[in-house]
């Protein structure tokens, strides 16, 4: 099969390899109609992510259809319509058993595209496929089923439900790519009486205000005295880092009112400091984490009612064979608009 192959930082090339089997009574094989490219990717060709391995198959995110399963998978059968999910659990150890399949410590949590082969392939073989696979109702279009594998459980659970939004809150969200802006979409769930976004580049503010975000500011300008400026001087009541870079996290803790919430969900590949000098006193709640996934079914339903503008979070759309270039457009977000893109098999 042809599969995008990550060589080593700043290396990566459209290969052939072989095709995925089998290895363990509990996998499955999706062949993958619907995929995407994730921040993360762009992390670990920076070399953000030491733990991959030159030879990986990148990507976590995956639509398609199951072509075999081992003989242990009882949800599902060849022919199923699928999600795959970013995160696998085995769902028998103490973590799974906790909801936390992000931390599975029988060889789940996030190891598609990290520490086995991943889904920007024309077959994946998929771990735990009875909890790693969501079956998907004829309704939900790939092209926005495709950004429940991670970004909207990211957002949801990693940014709003970590960082405790209510109805009421200021909510700053630093960082309106793809993640920060299903931070706007699924923050907007709980009321919270503003939300402001903060980037770089106009699309991505645009973008933001289309989802509901009430205010945004580029990150260049003035963030502190304009968040000031509207909190009476308290700072926000919730703030998300969703860039993963130190500045926008040190940002976050300055902008976050006593008693406030921040809540990292940025991949960070450098250290950020951590000002306890001023923060000790403050009473503050930082949260990190890699998303569990446990909400996928419930943002599933929401999705099939109509409730998650996911059709207005993507941008571009590639062939399979094209990946390299979807890579090239995703990457220059700057200059070229995009967001979520979008690689359809032909």
């Amino acid at each position: 099969m042809r599969a995008l192959v990550f060589h080593g930082p700043g290396q990566f090339s459209w290969d052939t390899v072989p095709d995925p089997a089998i290895q363990q009574p509990t996998d499955a094989i999706v062949r993958v109609d619907t995929t995407t490219i994730c921040g993360t990717d762009l992390h670990i060709l920076k070399g953000d992510v030491p733990e991959v391995r030159p030879g990986t198959v990148l990507g976590h995110e995956a639509v398609g259809v199951i072509t075999e399963t081992g003989d242990a998978v009882g949800s599902f059968q060849a022919g199923d319509r699928v999600l795959v999910s970013c995160i696998s659990g085995c769902g028998r150890c103490r973590y799974c058993r906790e909801g936390a399949y992000g931390q599975c410590l029988s060889g789940g949590g996030w190891i598609l595209g990290h520490l086995v082969d991943g889904t920007q392939a024309e077959y994946v073989r998929v771990p735990f496929a009875d909890l790693s696979l969501h079956k998907l109702p004829d309704e939900v279009p790939s092209e926005q089923a495709i950004l429940l594998s991670d970004i909207l459980p990211t957002a949801y659970e990693v940014g709003v439900l970590n960082g405790r939004v209510t109805p009421g809150d200021t909510v700053v969200i630093v960082g309106a790519g793809p993640i920060g802006l299903a931070a706007v979409a699924t923050a907007r769930l709980y009321s919270p009486g503003r939300i402001v976004a903060v980037d770089l580049a106009q699309s991505r503010l645009d973008a933001a205000k289309r989802l509901g975000a009430d205010d945004v500011v580029q990150a260049e300008e003035d963030v502190e005295g304009f968040v000031r400026g509207i909190t009476g001087g308290l700072g926000a009541d919730v703030v998300m880092e969703a860039v993963g870079v130190p500045q926008s996290f040190e940002l976050c803790t300055r902008i976050v009112r006593p008693g406030g919430h921040v809540a990292n969900i940025g991949v960070h590949g450098k250290p950020a400091a951590l000002h306890l000098e001023d923060l000790w006193i403050k009473n503050l709640t930082i949260t990190t984490g890699l998303v569990d996934t446990s909400s996928t079914p419930a943002l599933l339903r929401m999705l099939a009612a109509g409730r998650l503008p996911a059709a207005e979070l993507t941008t571009h759309t590639f062939a399979l064979d094209a990946m390299e270039e979807a890579y090239d457009v995703f990457s220059r977000a700057a200059e070229t608009g995009a967001l979520k893109v979008v690689i359809n098999r032909s």
